[in-house]
């Protein structure tokens, strides 16, 4: 067995915030998060006015700082990537900062530049993803990376000095803003996204947004909505929607503001100007919505910089499937690729069903064992509750919901699907209901198969009868499964062992 990777713990010295993160690589690509901590630096705040890092912003970076090494050390990692980003790029003292960072702490800080803060934004962000181009863009609390993409690939990029509490410090000094000020501001950012001269959205393509300004509206926006997952990676954010947070928080004072469920703390007096920037971008690229990413930097530095592309979102939903599998001690690759493969020839053999839901069906297959590991008779119940809620790679909100409402219909026929609601629709029910249909058999067959035995299956579709010719099946009956899948198929089922 090849030995265990090691922690590797991130810390990212943001213009508004600081984070220090430990990490365990999984397998298929996943990050384990051991340890996290996080702290509000404001280092940008008088960087506009001085052109350096204040006293005060200083000594409160280095107390977080303290505090991280702490995580660090009690997270087991001995390997430490830690960077800074523009407003320790932009300040005059930001050199002497740095080095005083090593001397007294022994922690050696990069300063990224615009170029490199975009690759590692882009590899972060991106990985857990199901997108093939279009743009990516980081908003911190001092600038706003952004990146083009095309078959997953970096292209051009581009840094603004736009960041959220920059913005909101130049601009926003009415409690609340007044209109003139939230005009000018948007007038402000159109002008460099103008100048850069980058196109706008082609068809096809998607625009990602990362970072904690978005990740904050895109959290006011489902607590709003009554979303169904908490989940915010991948999550749609449109720009009506967002225009709607964005005007809500403008329209409070500070003090009202920072009660909005859903916004952190820290964010009220930054979250404005951050927003305001984040619709004149959608406006400038023509978005009707954007996907927000719940990674960046930090993942893209805790992955490397070796690989120039990404692999593609449905070999990355398998491997995130396998690596959560195998978290589970119940997990058994054989059975699972049984049933898994008995899956696949039923749906292929009978009626079809829609490509999203046959996939998760796959997957369901894949991750029925899990269920096991915890209680054998909820088995179903507990796999669609741990797929809520886990960080699987390379879905979007809907696909995490279809697999979740294929497993859960398999274990309660009939089961109500309303809480997943607006993601998985009423026309969805028929095709899912035939998908844990075919769930339940392919797990009931297995089940009395000859072990570690491949099962051959050949599926015969009669107009009243479908059939199935099952080797090294040693005996079957229908029970309550052909009732059911009388009622999915409109046919009568027979299962017979080949000869």
């Amino acid at each position: 067995m090849p030995p265990r990777p090691r922690p590797v713990a991130v810390i990212d010295i943001g213009s508004n915030s600081g984070r220090v993160v430990v990490y365990s690589p999984e397998a298929g690509g996943a990050l384990r998060i051991l340890a996290s901590s996080r702290a509000s630096l404001r280092l940008v705040r008088e960087l506009d006015e001085t052109n350096a890092l204040s006293r005060e912003s200083v000594e409160r970076a280095m107390d977080a700082l303290r505090d991280f090494k702490a995580i660090v050390v009690g997270g087991g990692s001995r390997k430490v990537v830690a960077v800074a980003t523009a407003a320790v790029r932009d300040a005059d003292n930001g050199r002497q900062f740095i080095q005083r960072v090593r001397r007294e702490l022994g922690i050696r800080v990069q300063v990224l530049s615009g170029e490199e803060e975009a690759r590692f934004g882009f590899l972060g962000a991106l990985r857990g993803l199901s997108v093939e181009s279009g743009y990516l863009f980081d908003l911190g609390g001092g600038s706003l990376q952004l990146s083009r993409f095309r078959d997953r690939r970096l292209g051009e990029n581009a840094s603004f000095p736009l960041g959220a509490l920059r913005l909101s410090d130049a601009f926003l000094h009415g409690d609340p803003p007044t209109h003139k000020e939230t005009k000018r501001l948007r007038a402000h950012a159109r002008s460099f996204f103008a100048a850069s001269r980058f196109p706008r959205l082609a068809r096809g393509e998607a625009l990602v947004a990362t970072g904690g300004t978005v990740r904050n509206l895109a959290k006011v926006d489902q607590r709003l909505q009554g979303y169904p997952l908490h989940r915010l990676h991948g999550y749609e954010l449109t720009r009506e929607r967002a225009e709607e947070v964005v005007a809500l928080l403008a329209s409070r004072r500070l003090k009202k503001r920072v009660q909005v469920p859903g916004l952190n703390d820290d964010r009220g007096d930054s979250i404005v100007g951050g927003g305001l920037c984040v619709l004149t971008l959608m406006e400038w690229l023509d978005a009707p919505f954007l996907l927000v990413s719940g990674q960046g930097v930090r993942e893209g530095l805790a992955v490397g910089i070796e690989r120039a592309s990404l692999p593609p979102g449905e070999a990355m939903r398998s491997a995130s499937v396998e690596a959560l599998a195998q978290a589970f001690r119940g997990y058994d690759p054989r059975t699972s690729a049984r049933r898994r493969e008995l899956a696949r020839r039923l749906c292929d053999g009978l009626l079809p069903i829609p490509s999203e839901i046959r996939e998760s069906l796959l997957h369901a297959a894949t991750l029925l064992d899990v269920g096991r590991s915890i209680d054998f008779f909820d088995r179903h119940e507990h796999v669609a509750d741990i797929v809520l809620s886990t960080d699987l790679l390379g879905f979007s909100h809907r696909g995490i919901a279809l697999l979740s409402a294929v497993v859960r219909s398999a274990g309660d026929d009939g089961a109500d699907l309303g809480a997943l609601a607006p993601l998985v629709s009423h026309a969805d029910v028929a095709s899912i209901e035939r998908a844990a249909t075919l769930l339940v058999l392919a797990d009931d067959i297995e089940e009395r198969c000859r072990d570690n035995r491949a099962i051959g299956l050949r599926v015969s579709l009669r107009p009243r009868e479908a059939r199935l010719s099952v080797s090294g099946l040693v005996g079957w009956r229908p029970r309550r499964i052909g009732s059911r899948f009388a009622r999915a198929f409109g046919r009568a089922l027979r299962v017979t062992a080949a000869a």
